[in-house]
């Protein structure tokens, strides 16, 4: 972490996400997505005007403020460190955030854009329970310069998260000998779902280690047949080929997603 930047625990990432357009500086939003649809709700819900982006460039001129997720939720794309950097500045002289959510980031610590935190309106958001496996434990952060973190803890008031959790996050954040043997055997289980969903007509469409997007013409019909089998996937309004598959818990459960797909 920068020396220069302070960082917010708060009950969860989501609790983040609702608050920031609440606490921004006034102007619209930029959000890059296709991605994970609470931005732009919690924008929207806030007042705010949202203008959707394919990409980051070019940044239109009248929106200071600037939201995105790296790796993104769900085509895993990472957007590298200059050209966000580059943002951060623009966002600093049209006196607006960059909001960047980093809730998959622990997959790829090369991608965080921490360090910006220290010198520029960036807000990087942390979470938990994604990597560590540990949702219901309510636990995220927020990194961001000392103003604008102080803003955001005095919104989420005393005693935001537990001390269990806070207990449990310092001891899972202080073992990076398990985090480094994890991102291993997400790989090599991302590995074998990819292996498990190629076998079934599924192409590649992207995603993380800790979960892949495919695309299938009959995409629909595979979604409803695999819920009856009891495994739920995602699917997507604005691509109705595309299909979001979690990692199985583990290889039985991997052999009944094989099976599942096979008997449709």
């Amino acid at each position: 972490m920068p020396a220069e930047a302070a960082v917010v625990a708060a009950p969860g990432t989501q609790a983040l996400i609702q608050w920031l357009p609440r606490l921004a500086p006034p102007g619209r939003v930029a959000i890059v997505g296709p991605t994970y649809s609470e931005h732009e709700v919690s924008w929207r819900r806030a007042g705010r005007s949202v203008e959707r982006l394919t990409a980051i460039e070019p940044l239109p001129r009248d929106a200071p403020h600037l939201a995105l997720v790296n790796p993104n939720n769900p085509d895993g794309r990472i957007i590298p460190r200059e050209a966000l950097a580059a943002a951060a500045e623009r966002c600093r002289a049209a006196g607006g955030w960059l909001v960047v959510d980093e809730s998959f980031a622990d997959l790829v610590p090369e991608a965080s854009v921490a360090p910006l935190a220290a010198e520029t309106p960036t807000l990087v958001l942390r979470s938990f329970g994604k990597f560590y496996g540990l949702a219901g434990l309510r636990l995220g952060f927020l990194l961001a310069p000392p103003a604008i973190a102080a803003l955001v803890e005095d919104a989420l008031g005393p005693w935001a998260v537990s001390g269990p959790a806070l207990a449990v996050g310092a001891a899972a954040l202080a073992d990076t000998d398990w985090a480094d043997a994890m991102r291993i055997r997400l790989a090599d289980e991302a590995a074998a779902l990819d292996a498990a969903l190629a076998e079934a007509g599924f192409t590649p469409a992207g995603g993380t280690s800790l979960y892949r997007l495919v695309r299938h013409p009959e995409a629909a019909r595979r979604h409803a047949g695999l819920a009856r089998a009891g495994i739920w996937v995602r699917r997507f309004d604005h691509a109705p080929d595309l299909l979001r598959f979690g990692l199985p818990p583990g290889p039985a459960e991997r052999e009944a997603l094989r099976a599942a797909l096979a008997s449709l």
